[in-house]
């Protein structure tokens, strides 16, 4: 089986252990070879072709149904933690999307490519994995277990909605979407330490890190598909921003972060006018 089959099967596998597992090992496999995900060996699939496992539990809900729980108890620390795992397990869905959906991109093998995308990628799907992971021993040294709980599934939807075009989906999920990660987990690591929880801010400590590097990694390769079809990022992402998201996320903004993943001054700016 090669690298490209690999990860079509570790997305549509739908336990999401298993999934880690798949996910670990291609990792550890092709990151050793880049060469193995060469641009010019990828397959090109159709939508159908690369169907996304998701497991039974947890019930997919809207978003405005989750209930509300402070985090001075076990219950809310359960509840939040649950909620961030939703997330770690869809973003190793997207990860793995992203590999296998875009063809032509570049692969490293040029001296005027910005990177590799798929390794990139890949590279993304194998952190979040390890995120997963993290999560879910902490979900049961609570006595719980992920998809106890209801979540919604805005991250995948909206990969959904962008995946018919790289540029979009560039913009619009690590940039928007896995950026308010950037925003929110201060303060809940804040929250947390007051309620003596070292345990679950350590692994957002850790996932707060990790996730700058991966809006880096959007950041870059949006920037690389503004430049590909000749148009000016910071007003593309602006507009991109406006079309999709109605209103746009509100602030406040995790500047420093931002400006550190590849936010310009003038998206920073803009942002800050919208809180």
């Amino acid at each position: 089986m090669t690298p490209w089959e690999q990860a079509r099967l570790a997305l549509a596998e739908p336990d999401p252990w298993v999934k880690c597992t798949l996910v670990q090992a291609l990792w550890s496999e092709v990151s050793q070879s880049p060469n193995r995900l060469l641009a010019e060996d990828k397959p090109r699939w159709e939508s159908a072709e690369l169907p996304c496992g998701q497991p039974e539990k947890p019930e997919l809900i809207p978003p405005t149904k989750l209930p509300k729980r402070g985090l001075g108890t076990i219950e809310g620390r359960v509840a939040l933690i649950h909620a961030i795992a939703h997330i770690e397990f869809n973003a190793i869905n997207l990860g793995l999307d992203a590999t296998l959906r875009f063809s032509g991109m570049p692969d490293g093998t040029r001296a005027t490519d910005p990177g590799h995308f798929y390794l990139d990628w890949l590279s993304v799907a194998n952190d979040e994995s390890r995120h997963f992971l993290m999560l879910s021993d902490r979900l049961e040294t609570l006595g719980a277990r992920y998809g106890d709980l209801p979540a919604h599934n805005g991250l995948w939807e909206m990969a959904v909605r962008t995946e018919h075009d790289v540029l979009v989906r560039m913009a619009l999920v690590p940039r928007v979407l896995e950026a308010r990660g950037l925003d929110v987990t201060p303060g809940m690591i804040d929250k947390l330490k007051q309620a003596n929880d070292a345990q679950t801010v350590a692994l957002l400590e850790v996932i707060l890190e990790e996730e700058e590097a991966h809006v880096t990694i959007g950041t870059r390769w949006f920037r690389y598909c503004c430049e590909l079809n000749g148009v000016e990022p910071d007003q593309t992402f602006d507009e991109l921003l406006h079309t999709y998201f109605k209103p746009p996320p509100p602030g406040p903004y995790n500047v420093p972060a931002r400006r550190r993943a590849g936010f310009s001054e003038v998206e920073l700016a803009r942002l800050k006018m919208s809180e």
